[in-house]
């Protein structure tokens, strides 16, 4: 037979919590996780509502980028490639898929970043922060990161590099000779 006494302890710590704090509805899993996205996106929609619909000058957020890459240690002119190719530098750019400002985060991206994509801040220092945990997962091919960025980690890895895919493979074309001209000069 099977000893239960600590399970029966935990439930009844649980129901002494629960009737601490006035927990009487019981809520599925679901339940939570729908409150809490419910949650997180009117906060994000009262953030956006607060953004000036404006773009800030091209000049503003260069700088911005390259004060976070080097904070991050990463290479200041990628990161501006990427911004560059991503949304030529314009935070109220918002793409057919729903990616967000000057280096076009994917909500749940930034979400998983703790950002908030509508603030250029923010949004800058989530782009390259995931640029830079990228070029680490890769040993520092730029390459991967690059096709990881616009594909994600998984396409990378299921294919061994570039995807096979035009629009990812067109991407990293674009970045690397925006990149390669910046280092020209």
């Amino acid at each position: 037979m099977v000893d239960l006494t600590g399970v029966h302890r935990v439930i009844s710590r649980i129901e002494e919590i629960k009737a601490r704090f006035n927990v009487n509805v019981e809520k599925s899993f679901g339940e939570i996780l729908e409150n809490a996205i419910s949650e997180y996106e009117t906060k994000l929609n009262k953030a956006k509502d607060n953004v000036q619909e404006a773009d800030i000058p091209e000049k503003k957020a260069k700088e911005i980028i390259e004060r976070t890459a080097r904070a991050l240690g990463v290479d200041a002119d990628l990161a501006l490639a990427v911004a560059k190719v991503e949304s030529n530098f314009k935070q109220n750019a918002v793409s057919s898929k729903g990616a967000v400002g000057i280096m076009q985060l994917m909500p749940t991206t930034a979400a998983s970043l703790g950002v908030n994509p509508y603030d250029v801040e923010e949004n800058v220092l989530g782009g390259v922060f995931y640029l830079k945990k990228l070029l680490e997962r890769y040993d520092g091919d730029v390459v991967k990161a690059l096709a990881a960025y616009n594909a994600g980690p998984f396409n990378v890895e299921k294919y061994g590099g570039i995807p096979p895919f035009r629009e990812t493979q067109e991407y990293v074309e674009k970045v690397m000779k925006y990149y390669m001209s910046m280092k020209e000069k």
